[in-house]
């Protein structure tokens, strides 16, 4: 697709380059190159020009390479009567917004029409002479003097137009499609000027998968044209089915230059397929080239899906394709019927004007005969025909027409106004200039949507100022249908869906068998009663379309290598997933709490997992919890009874009741841990864990810092002691205080930002649901308890400094030990945590916190209780002071007195006590 942008690129370029003015040598311009345009122009006594292009001729004739003489514009062949309808109708829709009152009440608009032959080059021409005003091209320079062209409609099928609105779109000049359908041209970047009264591709590619879905077919052939409508509108078709398990048997492309080779391989597709649905998104004029030779090989049993651009067309609807083609069901564009069109289409005839060729050649199509004294061409075709003869020029008629040719009597494609879609939208496309010209001109200066609120003036207004009203156009239609273009220039119009069956007269007719609602907020296809639709199969009822039959349920379809999906074998389901129905295209997986029975077509409850008060090991744990938090509450009685005794007071009592607080916090938090994970229980556990353990640790800080004051005091000299600063009480609250307050900022933001919440694993376990709490932000947690890290490794560093002070009563070493094995548990905990699963996570969990909770409490209580319980004789001032000796060394010494070290003076200042 890229490869083919920017070959078209280089052609536009190309052309601008042929057409480009040289200067000569007396400053005067020539031309380079001359266009072959014809149309109808009617432009004097006419105050605006609306231009138009349609495909009046299918193509034109390839001219050999020349250089030896002027390359010259290609000829056109092949009439195409729809194509001159549709001009006909833009001339109808003029006619009658110039006769009305309410529109443009004192400006006649009037009109340039030029044949793209369905071609890019013819249509590329036509834009090149809109820009310029002339048929000899100048491109940047408009060179008319007559009344300026407001914008284009046009050009007719979506290659065409994209390669014009690319060019217009450099000077924002307006181009209004009224064919023009692939969704590309949505883009307001690639074409920021272009605007349409055909809805996008998108829906009818989304319509076609909701066919295809709601008759339950799984096994699709699709064909595209080798253009922009039919690649783009195919792919969006295959990605909407493809999501629904629909798989596609072929996917072939049309070729937009006729080759009987590249046809007779999508023939052959066709044939070899299993598929009875085959989707084709093409033009009229690309398809009945494949169409023929379908007919040649008597192709039947399908059922078409057809696109909106040959679902009514005459060319392919003809009554001896019905074979093959009948129950063909498509989507139509909404149909109008415009008032007076069919008289203003009998009003045609060659004497009117003896230079307009193209009504010259309708005549001698019609009738078949040839116009006299008239040089247009009779009818050519140079192509290969289906059955290998190869096609020239046709010879004269030897009927010369009369003039007295009737076209009432006359029934084909031209008159034929019971299908009015496509003209509908040319009526459309017209109207909404004319409404947005009305609007442009009834502007009020000072009110206008332009700077300084002006207002743009009707006989001289820039392309872009148009651009406003008609991306703002609102009006309604003869019929009441409302017409509104939203922002990417769209209109959002219902689709007909149509179902080709044979009348009583033997012609095919388009039924209408339901509709499908577009509109911003969504969409909705009703079918009116799937009894009416005729089907083209030996029993009339709806084909079966699969590769393969389905499978039961505990089943799925399984993808064979090499094939499409559709064409799959049963595969049993997985552990975990089930098909409770047949056909099933998946095996679901059980809801989260389910686990799939050995037939796999139902789900069962999966065992939930956590550690419970009920099981063993949580029993234990608990109970060792309960165990720890009464022997700090015994530690704390000990301590209550004897709170007036010198050990007790001796440095800090309120720290020492704190630790044994805190100690119980961190103890009865395993509580936290057992049980089924709540949501608040997974909030509250870590925190309150890492607050425990803050308000322990900092109060041991307290008390180790005091004591490497001690230390430091007795390694100075009496002079010098008299000026060291002494830490009063206050200071050790103050400092747990803020470290507490740190942690509970910490714990704040971490609740507040990203929060613990339950999570069932199932990573690990697939029958078994592991009922655990997600942490959250690791990284919160990390620094959570960092802190605590923090405060432990300071802890740790000024006892071990302090653990040689020379006292009776040395608390630092008792303290280092603490702070050991605390990290022992915890370096132990980080592997074993890491390494196992489940309920086990927990309980490694609660054991380290019971564990580094009691080594605290053995290392640091535990001695004093010993000393206060066992050797009350040893808990007195004198001793505890220093002022005393004592021979019994199965006491421990205590760090209440520094005397010795310091001219017998006591620094009771530096360990304190409570009065």
């Amino acid at each position: 697709m890229a490869n083919l942008k920017l070959n078209l690129l280089l052609g536009l370029l190309a052309v601008f380059l042929h057409m480009l003015v040289i200067q000569g040598e007396e400053g005067t311009c020539r031309l380079l190159g001359k266009f072959d345009l014809h149309g109808y122009v009617e432009s004097e006594n006419h105050t605006l020009i609306i231009g138009g292009m349609f495909p009046i001729h299918f193509r034109t004739i390839p001219e050999k390479e020349q250089t030896t003489s002027e390359p010259v514009s290609s000829k056109c062949e092949g009439f195409n009567f729809r194509g001159f309808r549709w001009a006909k109708a833009m001339i109808h829709a003029i006619h009658e917004v110039n006769s009305r009152q309410d529109i443009l009440p004192n400006i006649t608009l009037g009109y340039h029409i030029y044949d793209t032959c369905f071609t890019t080059s013819k249509t590329v021409e036509g834009t090149l002479a809109y820009l310029t005003g002339q048929n000899e091209t100048s491109p940047n320079f408009r060179c008319s003097a007559g009344a300026p062209l407001v914008a284009v409609i046009g050009a007719g099928g979506s290659t065409l137009t994209i390669a014009s609105s690319r060019i217009v779109g450099l000077y924002y000049f307006p181009e209004v499609g009224y064919a023009s359908s692939c969704s590309i041209l949505s883009d307001k970047y690639q074409f920021p000027s272009f605007l349409r009264t055909i809805p996008n591709d998108n829906h009818q590619s989304l319509a076609m998968a909701e066919l295809v879905r709601h008759f339950g077919w799984a096994w699709i052939g699709t064909i595209a044209a080798d253009d922009d409508y039919g690649k783009y509108g195919i792919k969006y078709f295959k990605q909407n089915v493809e999501k629904s398990g629909i798989c596609i048997a072929f996917s072939e492309t049309i070729p937009k230059i006729y080759s009987r080779e590249k046809i007779l391989v999508i023939v052959e597709a066709i044939k070899e397929s299993t598929a009875n649905i085959i989707v084709v998104y093409s033009s009229d004029i690309d398809l009945i080239p494949l169409i023929e030779e379908i007919a040649h090989s008597n192709i039947t049993g399908k059922i078409w899906i057809a696109s909106e651009a040959w679902v009514t067309s005459a060319l392919i609807a003809k009554p001896e394709y019905f074979s093959f083609l009948g129950g063909t069901i498509g989507f139509g564009v909404r149909r109008g019927d415009i008032p007076g069109l069919k008289e203003f289409l009998l009003d045609v005839h060659p004497d009117t004007d003896a230079s307009d060729d193209l009504t010259i050649e309708f005549w001698q199509t019609v009738f078949n005969c040839t116009w006299p004294n008239s040089s247009v061409p009779y009818n050519t075709d140079y192509r290969i025909n289906v059955t290998g003869r190869e096609r020239g020029v046709h010879p004269v008629s030897d009927q010369r027409c009369t003039g007295k040719e009737k076209l009432e009597d006359i029934k084909n494609t031209y008159l034929d106004v019971s299908e009015l879609r496509i003209t509908y939208n040319v009526y459309k496309a017209v109207f909404t200039v004319a409404h947005a010209l009305n609007n442009l001109d009834t502007c009020v200066e000072g009110n206008g949507p332009f700077p300084k609120n002006s207002c743009a003036f009707i006989y001289d207004f820039e392309p872009w100022q148009l651009m406003y009203y008609l991306k703002n156009v609102k009006f309604t239609t003869f019929d009441n249908e409302l017409v509104k273009i939203d922002d990417n220039g769209d209109v959002y119009a219902p689709y007909d869906i149509i179902n080709w069956q044979l009348n009583e007269t033997g012609e095919i007719s388009f039924v209408k068998i339901g509709i499908y609602n577009v509109t911003k907020d969504g969409h909705e296809m009703k079918i009116y009663n799937n009894n009416s639709i005729f089907w083209n199969t030996p029993t009339l009822k709806p084909p079966h379309s699969v590769c393969t039959e389905t499978c039961q349920p505990g089943t799925r379809k399984g993808i064979r290598q090499g094939v499409p999906a559709c064409c799959f074998v049963c595969i049993p389901c997985a552990d975990g997933e089930i098909s409770n129905e047949t056909e099933a295209r998946e095996c679901f997986p059980c809801p989260d709490d389910y686990w799939s029975n050995t037939p796999k077509n139902e789900c069962v409850l999966k065992e939930v997992e956590f550690l419970a008060y009920d099981e063993a090991l949580g029993t234990t744990l608990v109970a060792l919890a309960i165990f720890g938090a009464c022997i700090v509450l015994s530690v704390t009685i000990v301590y209550r009874m004897y709170r007036d005794t010198a050990l007790v007071k001796a440095n800090d009592r309120e720290l020492s009741f704190l630790i044994q607080l805190s100690l119980v916090i961190i103890l009865l938090t395993s509580f936290l841990f057992v049980g089924k994970p709540e949501e608040w229980s997974c909030q509250i556990r870590q925190v309150t864990l890492a607050l425990g353990f803050s308000l322990c640790l900092s109060c041991i800080l307290g008390k180790t810092i005091v004591l490497l004051l001690t230390y430091r005091t007795t390694k100075l000299k009496a002079t010098e002691m008299l000026d060291h600063i002494a830490m009063q009480p206050l200071y050790q609250k103050l400092l747990v205080l803020i470290s507490v307050i740190i942690e509970v900022c910490i714990c704040t933001a971490y609740l507040a930002c990203i929060p613990p919440h339950v999570y069932k694993n199932m990573e690990f376990q697939n029958v078994k649901i592991i009922l655990e709490c997600n942490e959250g932000s690791i990284e919160f947690l990390c620094t959570m308890f960092g802190f605590d890290a923090f405060l432990a490794v300071l802890c740790f560093i000024t006892a071990f400094i302090a653990r040689k002070l020379p006292d009776n009563f040395n608390e630092a070493k008792f303290i280092t030990f603490g702070m050991l094995v605390f990290f022992i548990v915890w370096i132990s905990f980080v592997p074993a945590y890491l390494s196992t699963r489940g309920k086990f996570k927990v309980a490694v969990e609660i054991f380290a916190i019971l564990a580094s909770s009691l080594g605290l409490l053995g290392c640091i209580f535990v001695p004093k209780c010993y000393i206060i319980l066992l050797k009350p004789e040893r808990n007195t001032e004198e001793i505890i002071r220093g002022k005393a000796t004592t021979n019994d060394r199965s006491a421990p010494p205590t760090s209440a007195s520094c005397t010795r070290e310091v001219n017998n003076s006591t620094i009771s200042t530096m360990v304190l006590k409570e009065d």
